[in-house]
């Protein structure tokens, strides 16, 4: 079965990236190659490198880009390693990247990946599926501190301590191993009032073990400010974020790179400017079009800086 991945805020991006056909172009968050594939269609004797760590989204966005034209070339890797990886090849400059952070449509609508609270399948939640660490292992090796500080600090879950509770209590009578089970758990542990609000009562804690397990604040933070340091004068990093943990630290990575700090007892320069500069001064949302369209597009930021 083929799983569909649409891409979000696919022209307002391509337009911040400002394609030089002959440049040198990253996508470090490749998934179905929706992104990939309008930047292809713009280069001519450039070059798009493409990095995942998945292996079905490699499949099916080298299916779409090869369509296109050969000026390209796959990284499987996580993009954390995307200055390390590039260099490998010999690059060691770049003239725009894009980030689509967050997980793939197609991630969340293949059951037994465990992204997904709608469907029952095995806790999974890993993007390389090679690595060790799934959500089952947090789940049920975890000691409950650490469950409540994942829970907190990345799911913001107000709840987060009766959830770790809840499942400190059920792991001793039995192993949780699939999604099901677990938003059982979590149910059972939330007042009735907050079970019939709207959205699904297990919509942070899931969100919340996928950044843990793919430990993506950290590596999205090391990556961009790397991605930074590589862009040429008048290059783009285009990012799109989905929740406010990640848009905070692109806002703040933004702001740093486009602020000059005046040091206390120095003179002001007045002629002297930052590297970067702010293009988007508020993060550019989706049209009210795309999210007739895309129900995902609901919570997407998109943020653009360019290397003076």
């Amino acid at each position: 079965m083929n799983y569909e991945h649409k891409s979000v805020l696919l022209d307002e991006a391509i337009k911040g990236l400002h394609i030089k056909p002959d440049g040198i172009y990253v996508d470090a968050t490749t998934g179905g190659g929706g992104h990939s594939s309008e930047i292809l269609k713009r280069l001519t004797t450039g070059h798009l490198y493409c990095f995942d760590q998945d292996d079905y989204a490699i499949m099916r966005s080298s299916e779409r880009l090869k369509a296109i034209n050969c000026n390209y070339t796959f990284i499987k890797s996580n993009f954390v390693n995307l200055k390390e990886e590039l260099n490998k090849l010999g690059v060691n400059k770049i003239d725009g990247i894009i980030y689509d952070l967050g997980v793939s449509s197609f991630q969340f609508d293949i059951p037994e990946r465990g992204f997904s609270y709608n469907y029952d399948a095995q806790l999974d939640m890993r993007m390389d599926q090679t690595q060790e660490l799934t959500a089952k292992t947090i789940v049920n090796t975890y000691p409950y501190d650490k469950l409540v500080n994942i829970f907190y600090r990345y799911g913001e879950d107000p709840f987060s301590k009766q959830i770790a509770r809840a499942i400190e209590r059920q792991r001793a009578i039995k192993p949780i191993n699939t999604t099901f089970e677990l938003v059982d758990v979590i149910k059972g542990a939330l007042p009735q009032k907050v079970l019939h609000q709207k959205g699904h009562p297990a919509k942070q804690i899931f969100q919340a073990l996928r950044i843990a397990v793919n430990d993506e604040l950290r590596v999205f933070e090391t990556s961009i400010l790397d991605a930074l340091d590589m862009l040429n004068s008048d290059g783009y990093a285009v990012v799109i974020t989905f929740h406010s943990l990640e848009d905070r630290i692109c806002k703040m990575v933004f702001k740093d790179a486009s602020s000059i700090e005046d040091i206390p007892g120095l003179p002001v320069m007045i002629n002297k400017e930052a590297p970067f500069e702010l293009i988007t001064k508020k993060p550019i949302t989706a049209s009210k079009e795309e999210l007739e369209l895309n129900n995902r597009a609901h919570s997407a930021k998109m943020r653009i800086i360019r290397r003076r």
